[in-house]
Order: structure tokens, then sequence, then C-alpha cells
């Protein structure tokens, strides 16, 4: 039996979590919380495209990369993870999606936590708009309407480990297709779309119950009170993910959004792509060339269209904090609970308790500026990182 000692954000008391692969006692210890670390549990993205020099787009990325990504990952305290696979030609999506089915396979073969964090695949298109503006950086050329039969090829190739798939309710065929995929047990997100307010009230009704980084993959102007940003945000039915890099949305509207959404329906992604903890320069995504700027964005080469982010979590959770004007506490939450609640983890929707998965970050706290430094992450019982 292992244990773990940290100080509960937002509470006086200090924690001794005794666990194996899972937390089985929690206790609390007669000290000074100022004597004892921050601890959480371990932080939860949706929405990873790559990270470390490693593409999760590419068919050919070997599991030794894939690790290694995942390893400078856990620095982040992130310990569950979404790869994410955009829009592409079928081939080259079911290419990535058998790829890292067969490296988490490979990894759990061999007792690596590596295969735990892998706890599923996120979708992202191809069964989005086509127009400029919500469409992002994905390629136009290969988006197309919702094909239940594709989802099952999808699913056959990833092995079932599809869990999270966004699309847009402007196709005909989205709600029946939404009404399946969530049969199955995929969760459905409304994002890169220029639906109408019938169109996403459908697209609910059938079952969509996620916005994917809301504020995002829009046009440049839309009407000023009735528009597919505001009619998500709206919807109780749906929780809505924020990129808060300080470069994706503004802190004005990721406080509003906020407040409209309530923090229980609020999840923080990183939306990472390959540069991700890279030095700046030129990269190439897929088929898609990039450029990693000075100030953290990530853009089309040659142009300012943003392609995915290279933000980290425990960032994230900084920026979210100060530009949110949040607690700690808070902004935890939608890196933790609330993903594993809208991504239906099992074992980490109850946060610090007994029977939940042994998943841990131990960190520091600087509340001015905002700062969280992670000195221990702790996955499915395994120890992963050690601030040296």
């Amino acid at each position: 039996m292992n244990s773990i000692i940290g100080r509960s954000p937002g509470a006086s008391a200090v924690l001794k979590v005794d666990y194996g692969e899972g937390i089985t006692h929690v206790d609390e210890l007669i000290r000074s919380p100022e004597d004892a670390d921050f601890l959480s549990p371990g932080f939860i993205d949706l929405q990873v495209n790559g990270f470390a020099g490693v593409d999760y787009n590419d068919p050919e990325a070997k599991p030794e990369g894939i690790g290694q990504s995942i390893q400078k990952m856990f620095e982040t305290g992130v310990t569950r993870f979404f790869p994410t696979i955009i829009t592409g030609s079928e081939d080259r999506m079911l290419g990535a999606m058998r790829n890292l089915a067969s490296a988490k396979t490979e990894f759990l073969r061999h007792g690596m936590a590596e295969g735990h964090a892998m706890e599923g695949l996120h979708i992202e298109g191809p069964h989005i708009s086509g127009e400029d503006g919500p469409r992002g950086a994905h390629p136009v050329e290969h988006v197309r309407p919702p094909d239940v039969n594709e989802f099952h090829r999808w699913q056959e190739a990833a092995d079932g480990q599809i869990r999270l798939i966004t699309v847009s309710p402007e196709w005909e065929q989205t709600p029946a297709y939404i009404r399946e995929i969530v049969r199955s047990g995929v969760v459905a997100s409304i994002g890169h779309t220029k639906a109408t307010s019938e169109q996403i009230a459908a697209a609910v009704d059938a079952g969509a119950t996620m916005s994917t980084h809301l504020g995002n993959a829009a046009h440049p102007a839309l009407p000023k009170t009735q528009n597919y940003i505001w009619d998500q945000l709206a919807e109780d039915r749906l929780t809505a993910s924020f990129i808060t890099d300080g470069i994706h949305i503004p802190g004005s509207f990721f406080r509003s959004a906020v407040r409209a959404k309530g923090v229980e329906r609020s999840v923080l992604v990183t939306d990472a792509v390959m540069p991700a903890m890279c030095l700046p320069g030129p990269y190439r995504l897929g088929g898609i060339d990039v450029q990693l700027l000075d100030n953290g964005s990530v853009v089309l080469r040659g142009g300012n269209r943003l392609a995915g982010s290279a933000l980290r979590m425990d960032h994230a959770i900084s920026y979210a904090v100060r530009l949110g004007r949040l607690s700690l506490r808070e902004a935890l939450s939608m890196a933790t609970v609330n993903p594993a609640r809208v991504g239906r983890i099992a074992g980490r929707q109850r946060g610090l308790s007994p029977g939940e998965k042994a998943d841990f970050v131990r960190f520091q706290w600087t509340e001015s500026p905002t700062s969280l430094e992670v000195i221990e992450t702790i996955v499915a019982g395994q120890r992963t990182y050690l601030r040296a």
C-alpha cells in the first residue's frame, strides 16, 4: 500500500490518501496546511491532437515516440487524455486510429501507465462545417456528412476506443447520427459549426451533451443576439470546453461563458498539437504546414489562422484562474471531475474518494502571478513523474 499527503485546494485540511491501483482510504491529518503541498486528482484533457513533437494524426507515429510524448504530458499533471484525430481522408483517419489503439494495447501489455493515460479517442471531424471560419484549420477537401457506416468502420479500426466525436448539427443526417453514436456509448459534442438554433436544439434532443472549444472555429462576424455561440451557451444540457491560453479566447468571453454555463458545466482543454513543449519554428501536422510563434500560438504557415495550440494543462489551469477570476478549486474542477463526468471516464468523477482510480497530482501554487508547478504525478497507482 502507498500513501500520498497534500492539502486540498480551497480547504484547510491536510489529507493522507492510501492507494494501490485505486484509492483505498482518505484521512484528515492534524497538522498545519502550510507545511504541505497541494494535492489534486490527476488532470484530464479531452482534446490532444499531439504533444512534444509527436502528431497523433500520423498513422506512422511509432509507439516509442507516442510513449515519450505522454511522459512529457505527465510533467504537466495530465493523467488521462483523449488522443484526438481531426478531419482527413478516411484511409488516413483509420490508419491513425489503428496506430493509437495498437500503441495503447502495447503499453498496457507491458504494464505501462502510458496505456492507462490513453483513456479513449476523440474524433474531431470530418462531419463539420465546410465554410471558412467554422471549419477552422481542418482541410476542406475532406469535410463530409455524417455516416453511421463510417462510424462503425472507425470503431472497428480503433478497437472500440472511440469515446467522443465532434460533429456539426448543420447536416440533415446529424440527429440520426448522434442517436446512433450515443446509443453505442460515445459522447456527441457540437463543434466547428454554422448550425441554426433549430439544428442545435435537434442535436441536443438527439443526445449531444458537449460543445467543443466554444468561442473558437466561428465566423469573424455574427448576428449580435442570435447565433450558434449564444445558442450553445444558453443550453443547460451542454457542457462547454474552453482553450484558456489567452490566445484563443479573451478573458471577458471566458468569464461571461463560465457565468452562463456555471463552473460545473465548464471544462478546460488544451487542443494541443505536436509543437506543444517544442521550440518555436515550422512544423507539419499531417498534410498541413504550421508555425509555432514566439507568443505560443500555432498558426497555418504564412497566415494567422489558429491551428490548435501549444498549451499545457498546468498552464491552462493557471490561465483559467487569471482570465476567469476563478478560485484554484474551481479551475481544478474544470480539469478533473468535470471532464471525467462529461467524458464518462469511470473511476474519476468523485475526486479524492475511496474507490476512485489512483490518479494524483502534487503541486505548488503561487497566487500572484498565478503559477502551478507540478511536483509529482501518479497514474493508476504508478509514479510517472517526480520533479528533480
